[in-house]
């Protein structure tokens, strides 16, 4: 497949109904369905949760919710918090775990290009300490995300305990 920077081609190599790509975002279709899959990718599970977090109206999430339930991303998973009333929480499969790449790769590149180069999560290696970051490795030459550590960015301020 050549680069169509460097030599412009007519037509993609692969059709629509053969592309990963394009079937893919069929799954994860809109903004407020990446955003909910953020959340749940960083551990917020609980729908009043989700819903606090990103603004959404309620309606609007539990038609995603169901969504990313019907499509295998996430599961319901029952929980009690004092009340008699059984609530569900909202935990991603290892199907919607495998989109951390993307969604990481996204916010990646929105701390270059949107936010000059800021970012307010630092990506570690638990095992080691070192900062990671998301692009193309070797078939196999992938960190798993369970060695991952998701941690706020302190500003130099903030550290200092101060302005």
């Amino acid at each position: 497949m050549s680069n169509p920077e460097y030599s412009p081609v007519r037509e993609s190599p692969v059709p629509m109904s053969e592309c990963g790509a394009a079937l893919a975002i069929e799954q994860v279709p809109d903004r407020w369905t990446w955003l909910i899959l953020r959340e749940m990718l960083y551990g917020v599970s609980r729908f009043a949760d989700i819903q606090a977090d990103i603004g959404i109206p309620k309606s609007v999430l539990s038609g995603r919710l169901a969504q990313i339930v019907e499509n295998g991303l996430a599961k319901k998973k029952a929980y009690r918090d004092g009340s008699s009333r059984t609530r569900h929480a909202y935990v991603l499969t290892q199907k919607g775990r495998e989109l951390a790449p993307v969604i990481l790769a996204l916010m990646q590149w929105g701390d270059k290009h949107i936010k000059n180069g800021e970012s307010a999560l630092e990506l570690t290696d638990k095992r080691s300490g070192n900062p990671v970051k998301i692009g193309i490795v070797p078939k196999g030459g992938a960190l798993p995300l369970r060695w991952l550590t998701f941690a706020p960015v302190r500003k130099e301020n903030e550290s200092k305990g101060g302005d």
